[in-house]
């Protein structure tokens, strides 16, 4: 028995015209809509994924992500350099060290999400 894989669609093209409106008028701006498909590419990549995993154990420096990651420490600070941008992770100085930590308890919520949501599937 072969299994249809396709999505079902209507077989009749009828609009519900205030539902749409409806939906319109909640939708946030392009603007926005396109920031927030920004920040979801940051979790297209799996080095980065590997970063925030290690950074919600505690925070490390670029060496240490390196070794980690068995990566070279010029690919951990350009993966950090996008984190950054996009507000996932933060740092601080300590005299030459630099120490990356997960910029907030969202970022902990995102990625908690995620796994728990391939776990349910």
């Amino acid at each position: 028995m072969k299994q249809d894989n396709s999505s079902p669609t209507c077989t009749v093209h009828c609009i519900h015209t205030e539902h749409v409106e409806q939906v319109q008028n909640h939708l946030p701006s392009q603007e926005f809509l396109y920031d927030l498909a920004e920040l979801f590419k940051v979790f297209g990549d799996s080095t980065r994924i590997k970063i925030l995993y290690a950074l919600l154990e505690q925070e490390l420096c670029v060496c240490d992500l390196a070794q980690l990651l068995t990566v070279s420490q010029s690919a951990v600070s350009h993966q950090l350099r996008i984190l950054k941008q996009r507000k996932l992770v933060r740092f601080r100085r300590e005299g030459k060290v630099i120490y990356y930590a997960l910029d907030d308890d969202h970022v902990r919520a995102i990625l908690s999400m995620g796994a728990q949501h391939l776990k349910e599937t």
